[in-house]
């Protein structure tokens, strides 16, 4: 056996080698295959029915009274209507206390502009009432949700308990309906009571 000889078995013994490797490699990564892209973009990629799948929303189920907030968690992301109605639940009630003790300061950063406005003007004309006090309060229902111009407002009806001087026996029933706004990419987690 010559020199020659020694080369081209040298040479059969690295193809079979290859094929093997490719054969390997194909059984272990598969081949081109399902909702891949072509070149065409004739299917959709595979990843990117993932990602839709992903995205689409898991809302919870919601009473009756509630429904509404399904457009709010269409709407925004990372949407909690518990934490919401609570949340709305603590502003009604700085924002009552707030006014009746004339802390303009506090009512700034909780209304939008024309809000607190017409709540400054009711202040200066001493029409809110310092001996008032908050007995109970309880969210009724979400009356509305609206989103419109990259805004979500939702319209809640408040049912409030109030009593003057700590004397129960001045206790009033009220029904209030207060909308609350913000911006739907607005990164800043709170609402802006906008209309009572």
């Amino acid at each position: 056996m010559g020199y020659g000889d020694l080369q081209f078995f040298d040479i059969i013994v690295f193809a079979a080698i290859a094929l093997f490797l490719v054969f390997r490699l194909r059984k272990v990564l598969g081949k081109r295959i399902g909702f891949e892209k072509d070149k065409q973009g004739g299917f959709t990629n595979s990843n990117n029915f993932i990602k839709k799948t992903n995205k689409e929303k898991n809302i919870p189920e919601l009473d009756s009274n509630f429904m509404e907030l399904k457009k709010a968690y269409n709407a925004l992301e990372n949407f909690d209507h518990k934490n919401f109605l609570d949340g709305s639940k603590i502003a009604f009630e700085t924002i009552i206390n707030a006014f009746n003790k004339g802390d303009k300061n506090t009512l700034q950063d909780l209304l939008n502009k024309e809000t607190y406005t017409a709540f400054e003007k009711a202040i200066n004309k001493k029409q809110n009432d310092p001996e008032s006090q908050l007995f109970s309060l309880n969210v009724e229902k979400i009356e509305g949700v609206l989103i419109d111009q990259g805004k979500i407002t939702i319209r809640i009806k408040f049912i409030s308990e109030q009593f003057k001087n700590n004397d129960e026996s001045t206790s009033i029933k009220k029904e209030d309906i207060w909308s609350f706004e913000k911006l739907i990419k607005s990164k800043n987690p709170n609402w802006l009571l906008s209309s009572t």
